[in-house]
C-alpha cells in the first residue's frame, strides 16, 4: 500500500460504525470475525443508535411509512421531501449494514410490521407499494430484515419496460424509463436475489443493468449528453435519487465484472479525488432529516468507502485482464 491508502484507511477506520465495518470488510479484507465484531456496533454505538432511538412507541419512525405524520405540501414546497419517516429511516440503517439478526434491530421491525402502513392505500409496511421506486427499496428491506419480499418482486419484474429499466411514471403515460427508478429496482432485486429470493430475477436485473450501460452510466441515449447534472454529484444518502457512484457500486456488489461503457463514470468518480486521497460529499439531497451525517464540501467517509470500493473493483480486474498470457499466434 502507498502510504496516502494507509492515511485514509485509518481514517475511515476512525468514523463511525457504520463506516468501519465496511472498511474492513470491503477494502482491507479483514478476517470475518473482525468484521462482525464491529459491525455488531451499528445498532448500539453512533449514527444507528441515534436512528433506532427515534422509533416511535407505535413502531414508525416520525408517525409515517414514507412521510411523517405532519406532512403537508406547505411543508415539502418549505424544505423539501422529509427523509425522517420509517421508510428513508430504515433505508439508511440498512445501508450502515445494521445486522438485522441483532436484537434490537430485530424488535425495531416487528413493531413496524406489526402497526406501520403505507399511506397510499393502507397497506402493510412489508407488502409493498404501488411505485417501483418504492417498491424496489422496500424489497432490499424484506431481504435484509428477513421478510419475504416475492409478491413484491413479481409486481417489478411485471412494470419492466421495454428499453430494460423502470420508471414510477409509467401508468401515467411514460413508456421510456428513469435512471433514479431504475437503481431503486435494481438494488432491491439484487439484495433479492442475494438472500436466496425464489423469484428468478436475473434477466431482470440483467436488462436493468443494460439499461444503465447503454447510457454509459450517466448519459442520454439519444444526445450522449448527461441525461441530468445531479447524476454527477457524490450524494449520501442517496434516498431515491441515482448518482453514477450509486450505479456503478450497485455493478460492484452485484458482481458484476466491469464494463468498459462504465469508463467515463469511473474517470469522473476518479476525478473527483482530493490530493489527501478523500472525496468529499457534493451532495445532500433537500429535506429534513434526524441529524446530519456529513457536511457538503468536506471530506466524506461515506463517498471516500463506496469510491475507493468502487476503484479497487475496476482496477482488481482490469490488472487481472492485462495479466492474461496473449493467446498464441497460429
Amino acid at each position: 500500500m502507498v502510504p496516502q491508502r494507509d492515511d485514509v484507511l485509518e481514517w475511515l477506520l476512525a468514523g463511525d460504525p457504520a463506516i468501519r465495518w465496511q472498511t474492513l470488510s470491503d477494502l482491507e479484507h479483514a478476517p470475518d470475525d473482525h468484521v462482525a465484531a464491529h459491525r455488531e456496533r451499528v445498532a448500539h454505538e453512533g449514527w444507528g443508535a441515534r436512528l433506532i432511538a427515534h422509533q416511535l412507541p407505535d413502531g414508525s419512525w416520525d408517525g409515517g411509512a414514507c412521510f411523517p405524520s405532519e406532512f403537508s405540501a406547505e411543508l415539502y414546497e418549505n424544505e423539501g421531501q422529509p427523509w425522517t419517516a420509517t421508510y428513508p429511516t430504515l433505508t439508511l440503517l440498512c445501508a450502515m449494514g445494521a445486522d438485522a439478526a441483532d436484537p434490537v434491530v430485530a424488535a425495531a421491525a416487528d413493531r413496524v410490521e406489526a402497526s406501520v402502513v403505507w399511506e397510499h392505500a393502507g397497506q402493510p409496511f412489508f407488502d409493498g407499494e404501488v411505485e417501483p421506486c418504492i417498491n424496489g427499496r422496500t424489497v432490499a428491506l424484506c431481504a435484509w430484515l428477513g421478510r419475504d419480499a416475492s409478491p413484491i418482486v413479481e409486481r417489478l419484474l411485471a412494470e419492466r419496460l421495454p428499453d430494460g429499466g423502470w420508471n414510477c411514471e409509467a401508468p401515467h403515460a411514460s413508456a421510456v424509463s428513469s435512471f433514479d427508478t431504475t437503481i431503486n429496482a435494481l438494488e432491491g432485486l439484487a439484495a433479492y436475489a442475494a438472500a436466496g429470493g425464489r423469484v428468478p430475477v436475473d434477466a431482470a436485473l440483467r436488462g436493468g443493468e443494460e439499461y444503465l450501460l447503454e447510457r454509459g452510466m450517466f448519459r442520454r441515449l439519444a444526445t450522449g449528453e448527461p441525461a441530468a447534472a445531479r447524476f454527477l454529484d457524490l450524494a449520501f444518502p442517496p434516498q431515491w435519487h441515482y448518482d453514477i457512484l450509486r450505479g456503478l457500486d450497485h455493478l460492484r456488489c452485484a458482481g458484476r465484472a466491469p464494463d468498459p461503457r462504465a469508463a467515463d463514470a469511473i474517470e469522473i468518480l476518479r476525478s473527483k479525488c482530493g490530493p489527501d486521497g478523500r472525496w468529499c460529499l457534493e451532495r445532500v439531497h433537500r429535506g429534513r432529516m434526524h441529524f446530519p451525517l456529513e457536511a457538503v464540501g468536506e471530506g466524506s467517509r461515506w463517498i471516500t468507502l463506496r469510491a475507493m470500493r468502487v476503484l479497487d473493483w475496476w482496477d482488481s480486474a482490469q490488472s487481472a485482464a492485462a495479466a492474461q498470457p496473449e493467446p498464441a499466434r497460429q
